[in-house]
């Protein structure tokens, strides 16, 4: 598929998977459609690797910030919108806004290199929550924020392979899930204090 331009985004974005449908609504919302059985995932007890969600990514130098709020209908188990970064099918980490086995909808995280491991973090229970990444010098964070609150820190660690950030949805026990990400931002700038997410 060709190039994808999204004005909150400083650069192309390309797809990794062709979604069941897309667009862009303004110059801040992206909506993408994943199609029935599809993840992101390399289970790290058996032999089972899935790379056929839908996502969009492109590269962003230096230090950053990039961050949404992430709305979905989560009707089916492990139905997710997500924050990913990607270097390559064998080293990627994503940041998760998923619909638990207990029904309950979870921030989860997920780095892989080589395998997955998979890390449920915390439920949310409001309807307005924001998911960020950033590069920290050699190093991402995750952060989560309910409407105008506070981020929290969900994960610091290293990815190797300069990878590209973008958005995934997905659906890997459902029948498909449709998931916008809104008010998209983006920054060059570095955090200066982790924990606190400034």
């Amino acid at each position: 598929m060709a190039a994808v331009s999204l004005p909150a985004f400083p650069a192309p974005l390309r797809w990794l998977n062709e979604p069941e449908g897309w667009r862009a609504d303004g110059d801040d919302t992206l909506v993408i459609t994943a199609a029935a059985g599809t993840d992101l995932f390399s289970d790290p007890g058996e032999p089972n690797r899935y790379a056929n969600a839908p996502a969009l990514v492109g590269r962003l130098d230096g230090d950053f910030t990039l961050s949404a709020r992430v709305r979905l209908d989560l009707r089916s188990t492990f139905d997710a919108g997500v924050l990913l970064l990607y270097a390559d099918g064998d080293r990627w980490a994503k940041l998760c806004l998923e619909l638990s086995p207990q029904g309950t909808p979870t921030v989860v995280s997920v780095v892989t290199r080589g395998v997955s491991d998979d890390c449920n973090s915390v439920p949310m229970t409001g309807e307005d929550i924001r998911l960020r990444v950033s590069r920290v010098g050699a190093a991402f964070a995750f952060h989560v924020a309910e409407g105008a609150g506070a981020w929290s820190l969900i994960r610091y660690f290293a990815l190797d392979g300069d990878p590209e950030a973008g958005f995934l949805a997905q659906s890997p026990t459902g029948q498909g899930a449709t998931v916008r990400f809104e008010d998209i931002r983006y920054a060059s700038k570095r955090l200066t204090d982790l924990r606190n997410g400034e």
